[in-house]
């Protein structure tokens, strides 16, 4: 491999780990994924990847009507804050507020997002928004009607491998100028599950503190101030073994360690994990289902008939974005929608109740 410049960030992380020794597999991929995002727009055609909000106006617009139809059954209350977590180009944000407008939802908008270029193009989608850094500073005073789509699966993950002298967290050393996984020297058996403890060897687990800390926060927050959630992203809701880290640049999967900073790097969600810390803050967990399955129970076979209605010209590429999104061979089953809502809040549709 070609040593880096000085300033790329795999120079940095060689200089660090042969300084050093093994960096975790959390902080290689936080600090890659912070620098990926800083100061570009990774989405769309011209990007390294497309999210479903930007395949068709169905998904955010349903999201909006799921929304707006929690806040008029919970009675309505003013103000409302809408808030999302990692909000792309502003495109899901824009449709669902156009959605739920129709019914009297218009809500304070607050939008979780870290970089610059992206806080760029979503003040031209959604005019008048609020830009937080995270969670911290959206405010607390009013019920919060939460969305967060491919959000979890980019917060770094941990990685436990079962080693013939016990559990060890999987490190990234090097071999040469290549990085390598290797296992660490501490023990990390205290952080297996009892039912994972005695796995066989070479067993690995995928852990995410990020994830969890976000969803606690979630959590805390509806059970305090009311409201619901809604977290979409790929990833399966029973606990696995194996792992599921990824790298994506220009649209094409590629080695999760050729190009530190310049790739998305992302790991599936372990959703039942996430409901259970969810429910241990009273919060109730309306359920996790497929998003071809929700998408579905929503309405979006009925959307998709009336916008090629009244665009005959664009039905076949309507009918193909419908697919897209709710095929079990495309996004339709890989992708789960988890619903959180505080306990006097409703059921919201889509989870098998009404």
């Amino acid at each position: 491999m070609t040593a880096a410049r000085d300033g790329d960030l795999a120079a940095i992380f060689r200089r660090l780990i042969r300084n050093t020794g093994p960096i975790s597999l959390s902080q290689f991929m936080g600090e890659s994924n912070a620098r990926y995002y800083a100061n570009r727009d990774p989405l769309g055609s011209e990007g390294d990847f497309v999210t479903a909000p930007e395949i068709s106006q169905m998904f955010g617009e349903l999201i909006g009507l799921w929304l707006a139809d929690m806040w008029i059954r919970a009675g309505r209350e003013e103000p409302v804050l809408y808030v999302e977590l990692g909000p792309g180009r502003g495109t899901l944000a824009k449709d669902a507020l156009r959605a739920g407008k129709r019914y009297g939802f218009a809500p304070e908008v607050h939008l979780v997002e870290a970089s610059t270029a992206l806080r760029e193009v979503q003040e031209d989608a959604v005019p008048g928004a609020i830009w937080h850094a995270d969670l911290s500073t959206v405010p607390q005073d009013a019920p919060m009607l939460l969305v967060g789509n491919e959000f979890l699966d980019a917060l770094p993950v941990r990685q436990l491998v079962r080693t013939a002298a016990g559990w060890r967290e999987r490190m990234v050393g090097l071999d040469g100028d290549s990085f390598v996984f290797v296992a660490g020297a501490q023990p990390m058996d205290a952080a297996v599950p009892d039912e994972w403890r005695e796995a066989p060897q070479g067993t690995l687990l995928e852990t995410n503190p990020g994830a969890a800390a976000v969803i606690y926060e979630i959590a805390g927050r509806l059970a305090e101030q009311g409201g619901a959630a809604l977290l979409i992203d790929y990833g399966s809701d029973e606990v696995r073994a194996g792992s599921t880290l990824q790298a994506v640049r220009a649209h094409t999967k590629i080695d999760p360690f050729a190009a530190p900073g310049e790739a998305d790097l992302t790991a599936h969600v372990d959703f039942a994990t996430l409901a259970r810390i969810a429910q241990s803050r009273d919060v109730r967990h309306l359920g996790t289902v497929p998003q071809g399955d929700w998408l579905r129970a929503l309405g979006i076979d009925v959307r998709a008939r009336t916008l090629a209605a009244r665009a005959p010209h664009y039905a076949e590429d309507i009918e193909v974005a419908k697919q897209r999104l709710v095929a079990e061979d495309q996004m339709g089953e890989l992708f789960k929608v988890m619903g959180l809502a505080a306990p006097a809040w409703p059921d919201g549709g889509g989870f098998g109740a009404d």
